[in-house]
C-alpha cells in the first residue's frame, strides 16, 4: 500500500452474494454486497414487490428500531433490520463503501456472528480508491445514561471498545473486554461471537413475532443451568464478545470510521444509538477529519490519533 497506512478509502474488489434466513422474521434472505465509489458510503439497497427498490443510508439518522436488532427506515414504510453484524464487518474490516443490495427487509442471521461476512470480505478483496479517507473525531466526552445502561464516548487516539455486562445467571454474569479495533483484533477477538438468548424468553418472543428464524445454527441458546448448543462456546466470555461485535455494528452508523473510545455498561443497540444520537447533536463534540497522505507532510507532522487508526485490511 503507498503512502500513509489507512489514509485513502477503500471498497469492495468484487460483489459478493450470501442467502440466509432472516432471525427475526424466519423469510429466506438473498443478499448482495456491491462495491461502490468514493463517499457513497454504505447504503442498503431493498428490493420492493412491484419491482421497485427503495435506498437506506447507513446513518445513525435512519435509526427506527432498537429492540433486539438495530433496524433502519426510511419513514415512509421501508426498513431492513438486523443491520448490526453486516455493518460490523464492514467497518472492522475498513470498508468504506459499499451498496448492499437485499430482497428481504432483514439482513440473513448467518451463523449468528460477523464471521461469514469477514470470510466473504476476505475472499472478495478490497480495493483502495483516490479519495482520502474521513473520520469521526470525537473532541470531548459525551455520556448517555438510560435505565441503568452507561455509554461514552470520549477522545482517543484510535479506536477502541471497554464493554461490561451483567447477567443475574452464573452462566454470563459479569463479564468485560477491553481492546483497541483493527481488522486482526477484530477478526480474532469479536467476529466469530454469536448472539444469544434465555430459554425461558422463546415463547414470549414468538408470540410477538420475533426470534422466528432462531435456531442452535445461529443462537447461543441459555437454559436455566446451561448453554444448550452442544458445541459450547467459541470464546469462555463469548456473550460481551459479541455486545462488542454489536457496538461495532451500530457505531458504524455514525457513517465514518471513529477516533475515540467506546464505554458501555449494560448496554445494547438503543444505549448504542442513543449515544450517537445525542454526539450528533453537539457540533462542538465532533469533527470530520481526513487521513494525510504520508507524501504530503513530514513524520513528525502526523496527528497521533490518525497514525494510531488503522482500518485498512490486513491479515493479522
Amino acid at each position: 500500500m503507498k503512502g500513509f497506512i489507512g489514509a485513502r478509502q477503500t471498497t469492495l474488489a468484487d460483489e459478493i452474494s450470501l442467502t440466509g434466513i432472516g432471525v427475526h422474521s424466519g423469510a429466506p434472505v438473498s443478499m448482495t454486497l456491491c462495491p461502490a465509489d468514493s463517499d457513497t458510503g454504505i447504503r442498503f439497497h431493498i428490493s420492493k414487490d412491484d419491482g421497485e427498490s427503495v435506498e437506506i443510508a447507513a446513518n445513525q439518522q435512519w435509526v427506527s428500531g432498537v429492540t433486539l436488532c438495530t433496524v433502519l427506515g426510511d419513514g415512509n414504510g421501508a426498513s431492513v433490520a438486523t443491520v448490526e453484524h453486516v455493518l460490523a464487518a464492514l467497518r472492522g474490516l475498513g470498508v468504506d463503501n459499499a451498496l448492499i443490495e437485499i430482497d428481504s427487509g432483514e439482513v440473513p442471521i448467518m451463523d449468528g456472528s460477523a464471521a461469514p461476512f469477514v470470510e466473504a470480505i476476505d475472499e472478495a478483496g478490497l480495493t483502495e480508491l483516490d479519495a482520502p479517507r474521513r473520520f469521526l473525531k470525537v473532541l470531548k466526552p459525551i455520556c448517555v445514561e438510560d435505565n441503568g445502561a452507561v455509554g461514552e464516548l470520549t477522545p482517543y487516539n484510535g479506536f477502541q471498545l471497554d464493554v461490561e455486562i451483567d447477567f443475574e445467571t452464573p452462566l454470563i454474569g459479569l463479564q468485560k473486554l477491553t481492546l483497541d479495533l483493527n481488522p486482526g483484533s477484530f477478526r480474532r477477538d469479536i467476529a466469530r461471537a454469536r448472539t444469544f438468548g434465555f430459554m425461558k424468553d422463546v415463547e414470549q418472543l414468538w408470540a410477538a413475532g420475533l426470534a422466528l428464524g432462531a435456531s442452535l445454527d445461529n443462537t447461543v441458546a441459555i437454559g436455566e443451568d446451561r448453554v444448550i448448543n452442544r458445541e459450547g462456546l467459541r470464546y469462555d466470555d463469548e456473550f460481551v464478545r459479541h455486545k462488542a461485535l454489536d457496538a461495532v455494528g451500530d457505531l458504524a452508523l455514525a457513517g465514518a470510521p471513529i477516533l475515540g473510545a467506546y464505554r458501555t455498561r449494560r448496554g445494547g443497540h438503543r444505549l448504542n444509538a442513543l449515544v450517537l444520537k445525542a454526539l450528533f447533536a453537539d457540533s462542538e463534540a465532533w469533527a470530520m477529519v481526513e487521513a494525510p497522505r504520508y507524501r504530503e507532510v513530514r513524520h513528525a507532522e502526523l496527528s497521533p490519533s490518525l497514525a494510531a487508526a488503522h482500518f485498512a485490511a490486513d491479515r493479522s
